[in-house]
């Protein structure tokens, strides 16, 4: 059985900053092999406290260079290649975070391989197999992914962005839909998901279930389980708030 396990759920920088919410990222397990989606600041430590054996995670995925994705990604790296002495490890990144100094030069020599993401673009790190959508509205390089799981499944990770209209044009044949929704209501300025871009979005498809995390602070004022439950009644959706070290299997 293959499961999603979603180490933190803080989505802006006063979450993260305060420890609201964890700020660690997601595990993705398919057998017995583990691909880390977004080591944000205390993944480590939350695979620690969560008992993830790191020296099982082969495959990094960075979605974006921002700090909540991929603060924790150099000591990672250091942990599962036992700092060098083992040439191994997969990481899939955007170029221009490559040009950023979020991966010590040094530490890159560690790994067995560097793939740049690229748009609508399958990737297969068996027994992973994934897809990027278009390049999505957000302030650097950023993608979303459709991960495509033994059991038949297909979950959507729609990472940091602000609401376009072909949104759910790239998301249209998800099976389960794992949405970054930072703010209750859009502000101006700001690239981010709030409630009526959900509303919005859920309109136009209608996947099995729907998975809200990444909160910001008007999230988890509101509280993020009241606004599911009132989202899924007022649509008809399957819709929960996520919360640190919650588990999804993927049946």
């Amino acid at each position: 059985m293959s499961e999603i396990i979603f180490l933190g759920t803080a989505g802006a920088r006063y979450v993260v900053a305060k420890q609201l919410r964890a700020s660690a990222g997601t595990i993705i397990k398919i057998e017995n092999s583990y691909l880390l989606l977004d080591p944000g600041p205390g993944t480590l430590v939350y695979l620690a406290k969560k008992k993830i054996p790191i020296e099982k995670i082969e495959t990094i995925v960075i979605s974006h260079h921002h700090l909540d994705h991929s603060a924790d990604l150099n000591i990672i790296v250091d942990a599962i290649t036992e700092g060098g002495f083992k040439k191994k490890g997969n990481l899939y990144i955007t170029e221009s975070a490559i040009n950023e100094p979020i991966l010590l030069p040094y530490l890159r020599t560690y790994l067995k391989k560097i793939k740049f993401l690229k748009p609508l673009t399958f990737y297969e790190e068996p027994p992973f197999k994934f897809k990027t959508t278009s390049q999505l509205c957000h302030t650097v390089e950023n993608y979303g992914f459709l991960f495509f799981f033994p059991e038949g499944k297909i979950v959507g990770f729609l990472t940091d962005t602000a609401y376009f209209e072909n949104l759910a044009e790239e998301f249209k044949n998800v099976d389960i839909l794992i949405i970054y929704v930072v703010r209750i209501t859009p502000k101006n300025g700001v690239l981010h998901l709030s409630i009526p871009d959900i509303k919005n979005l859920l309109t136009k498809i209608k996947p099995e279930e729907i998975i809200l995390t990444h909160f910001g602070m008007t999230m988890l004022k509101a509280n993020p389980f009241k606004i599911a439950q009132k989202l899924s009644e007022e649509l008809n959706l399957n819709i929960k708030a996520c919360y640190d070290g919650m588990k999804l299997e993927i049946k």
